[in-house]
This record gives structure tokens, sequence and C-alpha cells, in this order.
């Protein structure tokens, strides 16, 4: 028994030992060239698995493809609650094991189980009672309605499969293994895709379950993703007495991620109603957006995904010239990256949306809008990366207070004021949004520089990302321990 704890210990410490070589001292474009590739291509499944699946939805019946426009705020929703928190545990992590503290890092690992369960369980028992309502808020065919219902509830209240899985990826990314939470992301898409057609349509001797099968299937591939990260990201679970401490750390941590992912939520139902006043062809216009805006945003979602780890582990090793070099160099991949996304948006809109629809009416939207939030996709790229940032270096009132601007103060209102100069001026929301959101970033990183400047390394030490919060005068900074 004694060997055991002994080659454990060894392990640990080893581990321990390679990840502060990979985020401390490997170079920044290194670390995400070994990084990035495998998110990105379990980003690039998945992105094939929601085109994939709309496209069989769509297939079936129309009222279904209309149903997932609607029901995607809500999915956005649970998504963020999950991933939120599992980034919160990831933050906590990296600033202990830049710390060199690899026993409260698994503390915080532990807690993710358990937090998994219990979001889980609110959030499955709330999206049942209220998804009859939310249908009907959000249109008035009888057909959509029922889609809405049953696609709601089955993705909602048998989601424990993506809340594991989310908590588990960000344990293991934290510790710099990007490998195996990209190989759960492609089995869960792959077993997604293959009983897509199945249950939708009967094949295989089953019964043709339509939406339902639709939803079955997304569920499954949760369940398969959770599995196979759960045996390396599982951790023992830390004394009931300190959960809570555990959990306030990690919520604090998450909350600007968690905040900014629901305010995808809120903004995207603003600008659907929005829309409405114009025509359901509008509407779905959008949402057709949405599912291509999905598979070219991978690169700087990938981007937002690698850098925590490396901001938070060299921030609380005092080592700003390292966090501004990953800033630098992670918008750099981004904006080389999203510019393909631009030209395909600006040159090719009506070829994307017939992959869809062959709505006229549709496609003629489309036309319109897609180039224009297509030009959005560059400035996009900082005004996205700076609250990660912010969140990760432990400024989660800079990087809520980002998230706050671009989807609360700028998306809804501007839609509303362009809207009322015509259709085709409401995309401009878009652009006008992501620039005015970059200048704030600017600003907020500016002051973030000047005050680091002033600081004395020995000011850091792990413990900055406490929830430390400098004024924009410099003048106040609180700090306290994870």
């Amino acid at each position: 028994m004694k060997e055991k704890k002994a080659g454990t210990g060894h392990t640990d410490t080893k581990k321990a030992s390679d990840t502060a070589n990979l985020f401390g001292t490997e170079k920044i474009s290194r670390i995400l060239l070994k990084l990035a590739p495998p998110v990105m291509l379990a980003q690039l499944i998945q992105a094939l698995y929601n085109i994939i699946d709309s496209l069989f939805v769509g297939k079936f019946s129309d009222s279904g493809l209309t149903a997932l426009s609607i029901i995607y705020p809500i999915q956005l929703l649970m998504i963020a609650l999950a991933v939120g928190s599992g980034v919160g545990i990831n933050t906590a992590m990296a600033a202990k094991l830049g710390a060199g503290n690899k026993e409260k890092s698994d503390e915080f690992a532990g807690a993710g189980t358990a937090i998994a369960v219990i979001l889980w369980a609110v959030f499955a028992a709330v999206c049942w009672f209220i998804m009859p309502a939310y249908a009907r808020m959000s249109t008035e065919s009888e057909a959509v309605i029922r889609d809405i219902t049953v696609y709601g509830r089955i993705v909602c209240v048998f989601s424990f499969g993506l809340f594991l899985e989310s908590i588990w990826t960000k344990v293991l990314q934290a510790e710099g293994d990007m490998k195996t939470p990209m190989a759960a992301q492609i089995a869960g898409a792959v077993t997604n895709i293959v009983l897509d057609p199945i249950l939708i349509f009967g094949l295989l001797g089953l019964p043709k379950f339509g939406i339902a099968g639709a939803a079955a299937a997304t569920v499954a591939g949760q369940v398969v993703a959770a599995a196979v990260v759960m045996k390396k990201g599982f951790r023992k679970m830390p004394a009931a007495k300190s959960l809570p401490g555990l959990s306030k750390t990690i919520f604090r941590l998450g909350a600007p991620n968690i905040l900014m992912q629901s305010a995808y939520t809120f903004y995207i139902l603003g600008l659907n109603l929005i829309l409405a006043g114009f025509s359901d062809a509008a509407v779905t216009a959008l949402g057709l957006y949405y599912k291509w805006q999905t598979f070219f945003f991978i690169p700087l979602g990938a981007m937002q995904t690698c850098i925590v780890p490396v901001l938070s582990f060299n921030y609380a090793a005092g080592n700003i010239e390292r966090c501004k070099k990953t800033l630098a160099d992670s918008v750099l991949f981004g904006l080389m990256l999203m510019a393909v996304g631009t030209a395909c948006f600006v040159s090719v809109p009506a070829q994307m949306i017939r992959v869809f629809s062959g709505d006229a009416l549709v496609v003629s939207i489309g036309k319109v809008g897609f180039p224009i939030i297509g030009i959005s996709f560059l400035p996009m790229v900082t005004s996205l990366i700076f609250p990660v940032f912010f969140q990760a270096t432990g400024f989660s009132l800079k990087s809520s207070l980002l998230t706050v601007i671009r989807t609360v103060l700028l998306f809804v209102p501007l839609g509303y004021v362009f809207s009322r100069f015509g259709l085709n001026w409401f995309w401009f929301a878009f652009p006008v949004t992501e620039v005015i959101t970059s200048i704030a970033g600017f600003a907020l990183y500016r002051g973030f520089l000047n005050n680091a400047a002033r600081m004395p390394k020995t000011c850091f030490n792990g413990q900055s990302l406490s929830g430390a919060q400098t004024e924009n005068d410099g003048s106040r900074r609180e700090q306290g321990s994870l």
C-alpha cells in the first residue's frame, strides 16, 4: 500500500512538473499549436454534427427545423451553466498548479462532479415545467409548439451527460490534456450523427420517432462523451464541509463565462423577437447564421479554451509578460483564421443558406444579412477574447462588464434601433456591436497593464485569482485566496 501511494505521489509530481514546463516556459505559439488542434478537431466534429442534425430534421419536417431554432437559446443556457462551471474549475486548478499546490488543485477537480449533478437536477426540473409556456411565447404554430416541447424536454431532462462531460473535460484541460476531451467529443458526435437518421426516420426496423428521435440521439451522444472523459476526469470528492467554500470559488471564477454564455441566450431571443416583426423567414435566416457560426467559430473557440489555463498559470506565477504574449498570439491566430469565415459569408451567402433551405425569401434575406454579419468576424476576435483574458487573470468584474456591454447594452438595443430603418439595416447591429466592445476591451486592458506595472511580483503568488479586482484608477486592489 505504501509503495502504491509513493508511486502515485511520484506520478502527480511529474504531472505537475510537466504542466509547469508547458505553461510556464514553452513558447506561447507552440503551446497554442499543441493545445489548439485537438480542441479544434473536437469542435469541428461538433459543428458538423450541428449542421447534419439540422439537415436530417429539416428533411423530416419544416416545423422541426423551426423548433430547433427556437430551442437554441435554451440549449445555450444549459451549455452556459455546464461549461461556465467547468471554466471556474479549470481556472482554479490552473492557478493552484501555477502556485505548486497539486493537492488543492485536485480538491477543486473533485468538487466538480457534485456541482454537475446539482446543476443538472435543477435545470432539468425547471425546463420540464416551463417548456410549453416557452414554446407558446415563441410561436403560434401548434405543430412547432409540439415539436419544441417534445425536443426541449428530452434534451433538458436527460442532459446529465452534458453537465458531467463539461466538468470532467475542463479538469483534464487544466492539466494540459486536450486529447482525451477531443476523443470524447468525437465519440459523442459520431454517436449522434449515426443515431440521427435511424431514430428520426425509423431505420433498421425501429419506429419513426421524428423530432423525439433527434433529441434522443443528442442525449445519447452526450452520455457517450461523458463516459470517455470519466476515467481520467473524475476525481475523489473532497470532504463535504469543504464543498461550500470550493463551490463559492468555482462559481466566482466561472461567473463571467456563465454570464457571457447566458447573455447569448437572451440576446438571441431578443433578436428573434425583433425579426419576428418582419417575418418568420427573417427569424429562419438568423437561425441559419447561427448554424454556420458554430463551424466558422471553431478557431476562436479553440483559442479561448486553450489560453485560460496558460493565462491563469502565468498570472498566478507573476509572469505578466507571458500573459501579454499569450493574448497577442491568440488574437493574431484568431484574426488569421476568422478571416476565412469573413470571406465565405461575404462571397457565397446564398449557397450557404441553400444548404438548409430553398425558400426564396429566406435566401434573399440572408444574401443581404450574411455579408454584413461576416464583416463583424474580425473585431469579434478581440471582443470575445478580452473577456476570457480578464476572467483567466481573476478580474471577473472586467470580464462581466464587457459581456454586459456587448450583449445587453449593445446587441438587442442596436438591433431594435437599426430595425426601425428596415430589415436590411438590422444586420448592421453585428459589426457595430463588435467594434464598440473591442474598443472597451482595449481600454480595460490598458488599465490592466498600467496597474500590473506598478505591482511587485510578490503580490501575485497564486492569490490574485481569488477575485482580485482593480479599479480603473488603480487606487484599490482586493486580495483573497483560493
